[in-house]
């Protein structure tokens, strides 16, 4: 299957070229030519598969120029890290809501699913396109994308890996999780300013052609890890059909029952990835998008107007701080047939003016696929309340972002099909909040983690609880101005 940026659909790559390369020479993102069927009987032979044997048959009627052989190896080696065998277990809440967990790997975060793979998959790229050079992973986080590369490309042979982070936005587990990181071939900087800022300062190192050429010389090339990478994305899609098969197993849907998925996200690559297995034949009937306080995709889903310019705010669910979502660009151009010129266009607008608006056909095709809806904090730790005492069911602050939406969606609709929550992350990687919804009592936050396991009966997980005493390794952090030459530094001298 051949690949093409979201700018330009005429020049194609191969898979292992689109995930070398990470973003496309033109600042596009590559998405494959056409997409794969997922057909009823497929699905009933998937039933009967493991996990990982169910990746490396989704992953691979993507990437056909890796071998079933080696996808089958690379799974079995990223997912054997997982704490159940299930690796995405889907939780019965209550009849009509069922909840994907997406935290059972070794940073508690559904970046894992496929942070986890993407080093196998990006070593075997090199290989298959003949690259000797070492190839640096840039990376901007908004809390869990950056814990979840280190741990995958630690220490992996002919890697580098320089993640940023928000000096303010992300939780304090979450930066502990990444500066404490192990590993002789990583490096982690805060940056002072949001997760926009650190974004938009590796986009534009990935596109200085004279540091491209600059680290050519020394043999270190650029890739990334964000899902603006096709390899991150890809394996997404795997569980979100596995979810599927495990409804059909466990009874609460029939052959063929079309489902909804509710995800929360602020990059739009989770949701995205629902979206490209809905595309593949998936029964999925609506996908609804949920939001925080910076709801910028809620008003984008709604009126087709996308407007970057407004207010930021640091909420509960920092993962989701973000107005400038790299993979609605991958949705434009589905939604628009693959129309490169008309992207490109929109793209340079946000760029220049920070907002665009799409026109009402478009905006219509759009709102025919997504619901879309946001909360604040105060709604968020009220659901998370609500879910515990009626359904003991224990949920971080963005998958109650989720909730919250999804009970105000069925309010509003009526629509009150069998629905998978994405739950993307530990309720314990965000501690302080989760307790702050169930009690009322004051608790420094060094004791949140354990008040919280007290109180829910829920065990702390181990790579959580593990980092007490740990050795912080990284502390320095750059104006976003200066990261091009944190990364300069880093890598040449």
């Amino acid at each position: 299957m051949d690949y093409v940026s979201t700018r330009c659909s005429e020049k194609r790559v191969e898979s292992a070229r689109a995930i070398l390369n990470g973003i496309a020479p033109d600042g596009g993102l590559y998405t494959p030519v056409s997409l794969p069927t997922i057909h009823s009987s497929q699905l009933t032979l998937l039933r009967t598969k493991s996990y990982e044997e169910r990746a490396a048959w989704i992953i691979g009627s993507f990437l056909t120029d890796f071998t079933s052989e080696e996808l089958a190896d690379f799974a079995e080696k990223a997912y054997s890290r997982f704490d159940t065998p299930a690796v995405a277990p889907v939780v019965r809440c209550s009849d009509n809501t069922h909840i994907l967990e997406l935290s059972h790997g070794p940073t508690c975060a559904f970046k894992d699913m496929a942070l986890q793979i993407l080093p196998y998959l990006l070593t075997a790229s090199m290989k298959k396109c003949g690259i000797t050079d070492d190839v640096t992973i840039l990376v901007a986080t908004s809390g869990d994308t950056g814990k979840a590369a280190l741990e995958g490309f630690a220490d992996v042979p002919g890697t580098h890996i320089i993640v940023f982070y928000p000096e303010n936005g992300v939780s304090d587990i979450q930066k502990l999780q990444m500066v404490t990181q192990s590993g002789e071939n990583v490096k982690v900087c805060a940056v002072k300013g949001n997760f926009d800022d650190a974004q938009t300062g590796v986009k534009k190192i990935f596109a200085n052609g004279d540091f491209a050429a600059k680290l050519s010389e020394h043999a270190i090339r650029l890739s990334s890890a964000n899902s603006i990478n096709w390899g991150r994305l890809v394996p997404q899609i795997v569980y979100y059909v596995s979810a599927y098969c495990d409804l059909l197993n466990n009874g609460t849907i029939r052959e063929g029952e079309k489902i909804n998925v509710c995800v929360p996200t602020g990059n739009f690559g989770n949701i995205l990835a629902a979206y490209f297995a809905k595309r593949m034949g998936l029964p999925i009937e609506r996908l609804i998008c949920a939001s925080n306080a910076n709801n910028v995709l809620t008003e984008f889903l709604e009126t087709g107007h996308y407007n970057a310019k407004r207010e930021f705010f640091t909420t509960t669910s920092p993962s989701m701080d973000i107005l400038v979502s790299s993979n609605v660009e991958r949705l434009l151009f589905e939604m628009t047939e693959h129309d490169g010129e008309a992207v490109a266009s929109l793209m340079r607008e946000l760029n220049t003016e920070g907002s665009y608006t799409l026109s009402a056909e478009l905006t219509e095709r759009i709102r025919s696929v997504f619901s879309a809806g946001y909360c604040d904090d105060e709604a968020t730790l009220q659901c998370i309340r609500r879910y515990f005492d009626e359904y003991h069911y224990l949920a971080d602050t963005h998958t109650a972002v989720a909730l919250a939406v999804l009970d105000e969606y069925r309010a509003k609709t009526g629509d009150d099909r069998v629905t998978v929550v994405a739950s993307t992350a530990s309720p314990f990687k965000f501690a302080p909040d989760v307790l702050r919804a169930l009690s009322d009592e004051p608790c420094a936050q060094t004791e949140a983690a354990g008040k919280l396991s007290a109180i829910s009966g829920a065990d702390i997980p181990a790579p959580i609880r593990d980092l007490a005493g740990k050795p912080v390794r990284f502390t320095e952090s750059v104006e976003k101005d200066d990261m091009l030459a944190y990364v300069t530094r880093n890598l040449i001298g």
